[in-house]
């Protein structure tokens, strides 16, 4: 950044002022007052030396990219309110547990792989049926690491049209973008979704409606929080109806808004997260696999994950959300296994979460089901296999509402909500409200609150022929 730079002092004296140093190039989310629109936010961030790569007018959001050291202190001021480098800010996408594969079997239903699909048997997929597979007008956003559009199961289902990757914080539409190149997690949600009743291998809770792809994770596993602001807000711009969202934001688990560096961050997922509920859409989440009780005080101890920082314990409060399954509106999700328990993995929290779904347990297996896992779409090779986690719980709501939606043509998130939990299966807490899970590094889990609503379950399984019939 070249040599001393001459400024005059108020007595006229010539001051020799050193040149702002450079680093490496990073992103940054940049703030602008809400609703005083992002003219001076731009104005400012191009006089501090960074560059717009992306513009959300209506939150008051700017996605730069700088390479001052000093960036995110120097571009506060006329226009700007607060920045934050997302360098460091990226979690890995979360499953507990890698697909493995699964042949399909002689057909005893039209799919080839029904009988091993027990956590459509769970929630009454069949039965919901026979009232509606969902209708090709809704629309659920995957909001992952890509789908598989060539998946034998998914070919039909992905409009390319509102497919995007948002990786770097701005939609790119071409083909090759959104599809997953380093995981099929994205894949197997979808699947769980949406996979087509073709008599192949699966199906999913909603195969009438359309998937669309917004890729928000890298090839290095990590979602950025320039790049989810960027999966809402594209889902606002389209007319999504629903959008699945299985992972957290930020390598801290939690984020915190009296942490200075991650307060920008908060406000503006929020901000993106409120403006694509004022549009209609609804936000499903997983809550997350690390067995905390959300709704206490608790030691997180295991971030940041990505390895940016040294690992650090840090005392969670009311000011730190899991983000963006504690945001406003969203829908929670925690996850059960085969037998209808609580997963061994799951988070939980009375007032956070709002219903259960199968997730899959592979330490509580019911009788008769060969893997207590929950079986979808993997990537590559057009397959399908086994993963555990609310990551796999959260599509299972999300294809639920699909079908709520398809009944029920443009009913808004909080009535979408509302059916889903009116009409969920309520589950009690155990005897005793405690519960400790089989097997190694597991915690005993406190379950408070009642039949209809309590911290393991919310207001119940989600069941799917009592959501459209309801």
């Amino acid at each position: 950044a070249g040599g001393a730079a001459a400024v005059t002092a108020a007595g006229g004296v010539a001051l020799s002022q050193p040149a702002v140093a450079s680093g490496t190039p990073q992103n940054y989310i940049v703030l602008a007052p809400q609703g005083q629109g992002v003219g001076s936010a731009v104005a400012r961030v191009q006089a501090t030396g960074g560059t717009v790569l992306a513009s959300y007018d209506a939150i008051g959001v700017l996605v730069v990219r700088a390479d001052r050291t000093d960036f995110a202190r120097a571009v506060v001021g006329n226009g700007v309110q607060s920045a934050a480098a997302t360098t460091g800010l990226g979690s890995r996408i979360e499953s507990d547990g890698e697909a493995t594969n699964a042949e399909p079997e002689p057909a005893t239903t039209n799919e080839a792989l029904w009988p091993q699909q027990w956590d459509m048997q769970a929630i009454q997929v069949a039965e919901a049926h026979s009232v509606t597979t969902g209708s090709s007008d809704v629309v659920v956003g995957v909001l992952d690491t890509g789908v598989d559009a060539v998946h034998p199961d998914l070919a039909t289902q992905v409009d390319h049209s509102l497919s995007a990757s948002c990786v770097g914080g701005t939609p790119d539409t071409s083909f090759a973008a959104w599809n997953p190149t380093s995981s099929d997690h994205g894949t197997h949600v979808a699947g769980t979704i949406a996979a087509a009743r073709n008599g192949i291998g699966i199906v999913g809770v909603a195969p009438g409606v359309r998937l669309a792809s917004v890729k928000v994770v890298n090839d290095d596993g990590f979602i950025y929080p320039e790049a989810a602001v960027c999966g809402f807000m594209w889902a606002a711009a389209h007319g999504f109806d629903v959008t699945n969202n299985s992972y957290f934001i930020d390598p801290w688990e939690f984020n915190c808004r009296n942490d200075p560096r991650q307060r920008p961050v908060w406000i503006a997922v929020q901000r993106a997260l409120r403006y694509s509920a004022n549009q209609g859409v609804l936000n499903v989440a997983s809550a997350g696999n690390s067995q905390f009780d959300l709704q206490h005080r608790f030691v997180d101890d295991g971030s940041p994950n990505d390895g940016s920082y040294p690992v650090e314990e840090r005392l969670i409060n009311g000011a730190c959300l899991d983000l963006p399954a504690e945001a406003p509106g969203v829908v929670t999700v925690s996850a059960t296994g085969s037998t209808g328990l609580i997963s061994f993995y799951s988070n939980y929290g009375l007032g956070v979460v709002e219903v259960a779904a199968p997730g899959g347990d592979s330490r509580v297996v019911a009788p008769g089901v060969t893997n207590g896992r929950t079986l979808s779409a993997v990537w590559p090779g057009g397959g399908w296999g086994y993963k555990q986690g609310t990551s796999m719980a959260a599509p299972h709501v999300t294809g639920v509402a699909a079908l709520i939606l398809s009944v029920h043509p443009g009913m808004q998130p909080s009535a979408t909500t509302s059916l889903l939990q009116q009409t969920a299966d309520p589950q009690a807490c155990p005897a005793g409200g405690t519960y400790t899970p089989p097997g190694a590094g597991v915690v005993t889990k406190y379950c408070y609150g009642g039949l209809n609503n309590n911290g393991f379950y919310g207001f119940g399984e989600v069941n799917a022929y009592r959501a459209v019939t309801g």
